[in-house]
C-alpha cells in the first residue's frame, strides 16, 4: 500500500492523492506557476514493513493559445494621416517566450476590415478619418503563436471629433445699392464648417484683398458700410 508522508521533501504532499497504486494530482498543473512538485511517499507491505522515499516530479511546458488581444488604445483623432499606426496589439498568453503574429480576419465584428490593415503588431488606419462622416469603427483581430494556436476577438474602436478650421466664409448678398444709408447691413455673413455645431465670429483683417477694409465694419456676423456708397 501507498501513501504520502511527513517528512523530508513533502512540500506539495497536499496537492496530490494516493489511492491503490495510483497518484493523482488534485488541481490542474500549470508550468508557468509551477514547474516541479515535491512529495514524500510510502510503501508498506502485507507485513508492515515499510519504505519511505523523497519524489520530485517534473511538470511538461505545454503551449497554450493566446486568451486576450488588447490595444494600447481604443481611440482614433480624426484627420489622422492615411497609412498611420493608430494603435500597438499586444496579447495575453501563459507562453511569456511566445511569439505572436495579427491578422484582421472575417467574423462577427469585422464591418470595417478593409478600412485597416497590419504592420507586424501594429493596426494602421489605411485612409484618414473623419468623425462628421464616421464616429466608430468595428474591425475582428486573430492573433497566432509559433505553434498555430490562435484566438480571435472584435474589437470597437471611436474617433474623436477634432475641431476643424472653417474652410469658406459666405455673403448673404455680394451686391449693394449706391447712397445706403450709413451704417446699413450689406449682407449676412456664415461659413463653412466640418463642425456643425460649431458658432463662429467675424472681423476685418489685413492681408491681399483687404483694400477698402476700413470703409466697412462687421457687427456680431452682419456686414456694414460706414458711409453711403456713391457708384
Amino acid at each position: 500500500t501507498y501513501e504520502l508522508v511527513s517528512g523530508i521533501g513533502d512540500t506539495d504532499n497536499d496537492e496530490f492523492l494516493a489511492i491503490g497504486n495510483q497518484l493523482l494530482l488534485r488541481s490542474i498543473p500549470d508550468y508557468e506557476s509551477q514547474s516541479s512538485y515535491s512529495i514524500r511517499l510510502k510503501s508498506t507491505d502485507s507485513n508492515s514493513n515499510s519504505y519511505e522515499e523523497e519524489i520530485t516530479l517534473s511538470v511538461n511546458d505545454v503551449n497554450e493559445e493566446p486568451t486576450n488581444i488588447t490595444l494600447d488604445t481604443y481611440i482614433i483623432n480624426e484627420d489622422i494621416t492615411a497609412t498611420t499606426a493608430v494603435a500597438n496589439l499586444s496579447t495575453d498568453d501563459e507562453d511569456a517566450s511566445e511569439t505572436q503574429t495579427y491578422s484582421l480576419v472575417s467574423g462577427e465584428g469585422d464591418i470595417d476590415n478593409d478600412l485597416f490593415s497590419i504592420n507586424e503588431s501594429q493596426l494602421l488606419i489605411n485612409d484618414s478619418a473623419d468623425y462628421e462622416k464616421k464616429s466608430a469603427y468595428s474591425i475582428r483581430l486573430k492573433v497566432t503563436d509559433s505553434g498555430d494556436l490562435s484566438y480571435e476577438e472584435p474589437i470597437d474602436l471611436t474617433v474623436i471629433d477634432v475641431n476643424e478650421a472653417p474652410t469658406a466664409i459666405k455673403l448673404s448678398q455680394s451686391n449693394f445699392n449706391e447712397n445706403i444709408s450709413t451704417a446699413s447691413i450689406l449682407s449676412t455673413l456664415t461659413s463653412s464648417d466640418e463642425d456643425t455645431n460649431d458658432t463662429h465670429s467675424y472681423s476685418l483683417v489685413s492681408g491681399d484683398g483687404d483694400t477698402d477694409n476700413s470703409l466697412f465694419n462687421i457687427v456680431d456676423s452682419n456686414l456694414k458700410i460706414k458711409s453711403p456708397p456713391d457708384y
